[in-house]
C-alpha cells in the first residue's frame, strides 16, 4: 500500500449510506482509480452528489481490485464535520483531489515547522521546537519529535605513560611528566629517548678531532 495522487482520475457511484463506495466506471477523458491510483493504495478523494447538496473530502483506501473505495478519514464535508456523509440515492462523482488542508502552505503555519509523513503516509506538521532542542524519533520510532539534549560530565581522566595529573571530578589538568633530564644546554650530547619521545638521559661529551685535523696529523706523522 502506498499513498498516491494523480490527475484526472474520476468515476461515479450509486452507493448510499456511510460505508465504502462501489466505483462504477469512468467517462471519456478520465482514468479509473485502478489505472490512476492502483489496487490497495490510498489517495485523497471527493465524493459529490450530482443532484443533492451532499459532498465529502477525505483520505480513501482502495480494495485489492480498486472496485471499492473505503472512506478512511474524512477531512471536511457538507455537514460541517468529519464524519462520513450518509449519502442519499442518486449518482455521485468520485474523483481524486488535493484537499486544501493538506497543502503545505496550510499545514506549515509557523516559521520553523517541520513537515513529515504521518502513519497514513500523508503530510503532517511538527510544530517548531524550543531553542537548542534537537530533532529525534519518538519512543515508538513512528514520528519525529523535539528533544532537549542531555549533557554529562567526564567521570575520570587517567594520565597515561609520560603524563601526570588527571582526576575524576572538577577541573582536571594533565601535565607532561618530568624526566631525570635537567633543563640545560648540552654540547656533543649523548641522549637517551624513550618510546614516548621523551629525553630520559642527556650528558655533554668531549669534543672529538675534526676530519681535517685528523688527516693533517696523519700526514705529519
Amino acid at each position: 500500500m502506498v499513498f498516491k495522487v494523480n490527475d484526472r482520475v474520476k468515476e461515479t457511484t450509486t452507493t448510499t449510506g456511510t460505508g465504502a463506495v462501489a466505483l462504477g466506471g469512468t467517462s471519456t477523458g478520465f482514468d479509473t482509480f485502478a489505472t490512476g491510483i492502483g489496487n490497495s493504495n490510498t489517495t485523497y478523494y471527493t465524493i459529490a452528489h450530482q443532484t443533492a447538496d451532499e459532498w465529502e473530502v477525505g483520505l480513501g483506501t482502495l480494495d485489492g481490485s480498486s472496485a471499492n473505495l473505503t472512506r478512511t478519514t474524512v477531512f471536511t464535508n457538507s455537514n460541517g464535520n468529519t464524519s462520513q456523509v450518509n449519502f442519499a440515492a442518486g449518482t455521485k462523482d468520485v474523483f481524486v483531489t488535493q484537499p486544501a488542508s493538506k497543502i503545505m502552505e496550510e499545514i506549515l503555519t509557523t516559521q520553523g515547522d517541520v513537515l513529515y509523513a504521518s502513519s497514513a503516509n500523508t503530510p503532517a506538521r511538527l510544530a517548531k521546537g524550543s531553542a537548542n532542542q534537537v530533532l529525534a524519533m519518538n519512543a515508538g520510532a513512528t514520528a519525529p519529535e523535539w528533544q532537549s539534549p542531555t549533557t554529562g560530565d567526564i567521570t575520570a581522566v587517567t594520565a597515561g605513560t609520560g603524563l601526570s595529573g588527571g582526576g575524576s571530578s572538577g577541573d582536571v589538568t594533565v601535565n607532561l611528566a618530568n624526566t631525570a633530564v635537567t633543563a640545560a644546554s648540552y654540547t656533543n650530547a649523548s641522549l637517551t629517548v624513550n618510546a614516548q619521545g621523551q629525553l630520559t638521559a642527556a650528558s655533554s661529551g668531549s669534543a672529538g678531532a675534526s676530519a681535517g685535523f685528523a688527516i693533517a696529523m696523519a700526514v705529519a706523522l
